[in-house]
């Protein structure tokens, strides 16, 4: 580690204002970015903590859409939303170890976009908006590419809108090293069509499998993708799985979310 100054804004405003500043970085729980500045790979003059930001914290419903603060901790969404978008709390609970979902937060995760990250799949594949200090934008616009968002200098993710869906379900096949997904995939069924989005596959970061969705749109099923093949181009090769692996994985992946949802 090496020296840097810290503040703590207790609002939004003031946040934006400590960004200006010549290389300032938001820090929500910090989860990826202090093991970033362990490693120096990152050598900010200042960080400016979001998580002291009263409106940026807590989880409100008005029925079929859900407004959570950027702010919020994986452990405060397990808990929250387990009445009201139970695949939501489920994919929270299981994000890292009790330390991880106890620090780290909604907003701080869908800004630093990890190809292996959960929230942005359930935030594409719920038709996610994602609210900003500046602007709204539509998740299909908001994910750009592995750790590449729409985000601008100095714009913080404030809060995440969330339509609930009528069924939904996560599943993730663990890299159980990281926790994170080596390949994870979220159905959710809306009325006009289901969404299925897939991350910890592609070196594009996350994204939709639209085949998938055109099948189970006429028939939500598991064996309506049965004759569905995944391409390996562009995928993820590592030691933990080449590119036809997690192809493979994304198609029983699917299947499963799809089986446990109806």
């Amino acid at each position: 580690m090496y020296a840097f100054d810290i503040e703590r804004p207790t609002s939004v405003a003031d946040a934006v204002a400590a960004l200006k500043d010549e290389d300032a970085q938001a820090l929500g729980g910090g989860q990826t970015l202090i093991p970033t500045l362990k490693q120096r790979l990152a050598a900010p003059s200042k960080l400016v903590s979001l998580t002291g930001i009263a409106d940026m914290q807590g989880i409100a419903n008005d029925g079929d859409t859900l407004r959570i603060g950027g702010a919020t901790t994986h452990a405060t969404v397990a808990v929250d939303t387990a009445d009201t978008y139970p695949a939501l709390a489920d994919l929270a609970s299981h994000i890292g170890d009790p330390a991880v979902r106890n620090r780290g937060t909604i907003g701080g995760s869908l800004a630093n976009n990890d190809p292996s990250a959960c929230y942005p799949a359930v935030a594409l594949a719920s038709g996610a908006t994602i609210i900003t200090n500046t602007r709204e934008i539509a998740a299909d616009d908001y994910f750009q590419g592995m750790f590449t968002t729409a985000l601008e200098d100095g714009e913080i993710v404030t809060a995440i809108s969330m339509p609930v869906p009528e069924k939904a379900n996560y599943q993730k096949f663990v890299q159980p090293a990281s926790r994170f997904a080596l390949v994870g995939v979220f159905v959710a069924k809306f009325a006009d069509g289901v969404r299925v989005a897939v991350t910890g596959a592609s070196n594009e970061g996350v994204h939709r499998w639209t085949e998938a969705e055109d099948a189970l749109s006429a028939d939500f099923s598991a064996g309506a993708i049965a004759g569905l093949t995944v391409s390996a181009d562009n995928l993820i090769a590592d030691l933990h799985g080449s590119p036809e692996y997690r192809a493979h994985l994304v198609k029983v992946m699917t299947g499963r979310a799809v089986a446990a949802a109806s």
